[in-house]
């Protein structure tokens, strides 16, 4: 055990803690079943004081790693004075402040993220962006080494406090992330807004994958909230040369294939953050011979981000973390820029053909996003529903065509176009051709036998009232008015209609309105008539 009183022999103090390191890493992580909390607040208070010694340091810093495992040892390594104290020792601030120690009764246990909060006043963001910014042209493998926890603490403080956040941003945080990125990339630059990617390259490796990682998540703090935001010019140079490293981001591939789809995924959530015109660069790439285009525009990286969608589509894991941000991309993509939305059309909506399944049925694309329009994740559904109206040209008709009434219904209620009064949303920026969706030969032979809430050929069924009297057929009209009236008292249901503005609502509330409006009516023309004999 360490003892919680140390002799004054330095010796003595780092033979005690060279034993007590490598006796707790072949112990772990059972090594403190046999001791109390008095003594791991010791272990806390002697470190703490070590620290301190430079002769010790290096000891002293592998024996707290070891402690940090256990949360209950933190308590006296996370007050001001350690965190200045540490930092001090990194490089990341020059305060002299660490060297004032805190009251030793004072309380310890004060929670990790509650002291970072504190981080502002601590400086270590200037120091962080100092280091980060002087280690972009440093090459050697200790410095990349570090840079990678330099980056990870820069990302922990900007999750956890928003003012941090902003901090980094008003300090050029973008531009410095972004020239980060370059270098780890390595990039060639062919122009102002484009990247030479060479196919034979080679991979990017795992160190640097995890350090351009941790660049994209520190980014999407800093300019998640610019999305609807009108940039200024120069804000738009500046994103605009980021959205061209971030293509190259999607188009090189990692050593390790979970790499990559790691690499892709936090690419696509900073896209979707930034500016949505700031996108183009996407798209401006000259054509190869090998290239995907639509109408001579170059569809590489939206392929690219079709294929990420549907390998986020089989994954059953987080299926909401990981799908809606590529649905949120594609669809906004779609809304601004034609050629994009009709290459993703081709892939997802093909015309149709064979309607013997209902649409949710199946193992293509199409299928499993109209069955993610009925998922109980709200923002789920809506993103799916989202992209696949706006692949419709937000047009009601050819939506409930493609996905059945059963299916669209959400989405429809939402925008309140249950009654079909207008065949696209009144709120949409999108601009959209006036083409034709021409129907395919075999969708027409079968057209008038398309059950419309299903979305397919329904088999044909019997007549329930065949053979039944007309008095016979009355009385069960009967009855079942009856029963719903029943439910409907019980409030086991609510009967529903659409209103004017094409929402649903109670049909007490269509009744009502309907009196209120012969009752406005009946006013107006008995005030005309009024009129009428006073002239």
């Amino acid at each position: 055990m360490l003892p919680s009183e140390i002799g004054p022999s330095t010796f003595l103090k780092q033979r005690k803690l060279e034993e007590f390191r490598k006796k707790k890493e072949r112990e772990y992580p059972d090594s403190d079943s046999d001791c109390d909390e008095y003594d791991r607040e010791d272990r806390g208070l002697v470190l703490r004081q070590v620290l301190t010694l430079c002769c010790l340091l290096r000891v002293s810093l592998r024996t707290l790693r070891i402690l940090s495992r256990d949360k209950k040892v933190l308590g006296p390594l996370v007050t001001d004075s350690a965190l200045l104290t540490l930092a001090k020792l990194a490089g990341l601030t020059s305060s002299d402040a660490s060297d004032e120690a805190n009251d030793p009764d004072s309380d310890f246990y004060d929670n990790i993220i509650s002291s970072l909060a504190e981080a502002k006043v601590l400086q270590l963001m200037c120091g962080l962006i100092e280091r980060v910014s002087s280690s972009v042209s440093c090459s050697s493998p200790s410095s990349l080494s570090v840079q990678f926890y330099e980056l990870r603490l820069m990302f922990l403080m900007t999750a956890l406090r928003p003012e941090l956040s902003t901090q980094l941003k008003q300090e050029g945080g973008v531009s410095i992330l972004t020239a980060a990125l370059d270098s780890c990339l390595e990039i060639q630059w062919k122009d102002q807004y484009e990247c030479a990617l060479d196919p034979a390259a080679p991979p990017i490796s795992l160190e640097a994958s995890q350090r351009i990682v941790e660049i994209l998540k520190i980014l999407f703090n800093i300019t998640f909230s610019t999305h609807r935001q009108e940039p200024s010019e120069d804000d738009a140079a500046l994103y605009r040369h980021l959205v061209a490293i971030l293509r190259l981001c999607l188009m090189k591939k990692c050593t390790l294939s979970e790499d990559t789809d790691e690499l892709q995924g936090h690419t696509v959530n900073l896209l979707s953050a930034l500016p949505l015109q700031c996108l183009d660069v996407l798209l401006t790439v000259p054509l190869a011979p090998d290239s995907e285009q639509c109408q001579g525009v170059n569809m590489d990286c939206v392929h690219t981000l079709l294929m990420f969608m549907e390998r986020r589509l089989e994954s059953g894991d987080k299926i909401k973390e990981k799908l809606t941000p590529i649905l949120n991309l594609l669809t906004e993509s779609c809304r601004a820029h034609r050629e994009t939305r009709q290459y993703i059309r081709k892939h997802i909506l093909p015309p149709l053909r064979d309607v013997s399944q209902r649409p949710e049925e199946g193992t293509t694309v199409k299928s499993r996003l109209i069955r993610l329009m009925t998922h109980l994740d709200t923002d789920l559904k809506h993103c799916a529903a989202d992209l696949i109206f706006v692949l419709c040209k937000e047009n009601v008709r050819r939506f409930v065509k493609y996905t059945g009434y059963g299916n669209a219904a959400g989405l429809l209620a939402t925008r309140g176009l249950l009654g079909g009064q207008g065949s696209r949303t009144s709120n949409s920026d999108a601009q959209y051709s006036s083409d034709s969706d021409s129907d395919t030969e075999e969708y027409r032979l079968v057209k008038d036998r398309i059950n419309p809430v299903t979305g397919r050929v329904e088999a044909e069924q019997p007549d329930p009232m065949e053979g039944m009297t007309e008095e016979e057929k009355e009385e069960e009209a009967k009855r079942l008015i009856m029963l719903f009236n029943k439910l409907s008292r019980d409030n086991i249901i609510q009967p529903m209609g659409v209103n004017s503005e094409g929402k649903l609502v109670p049909i007490s509330g269509l009744r009502d309105n309907a009196l209120n409006e012969e009752g406005k009516s009946e006013s107006e023309n008995d005030g005309e008539a009024e009129e009428e004999e006073k002239n």
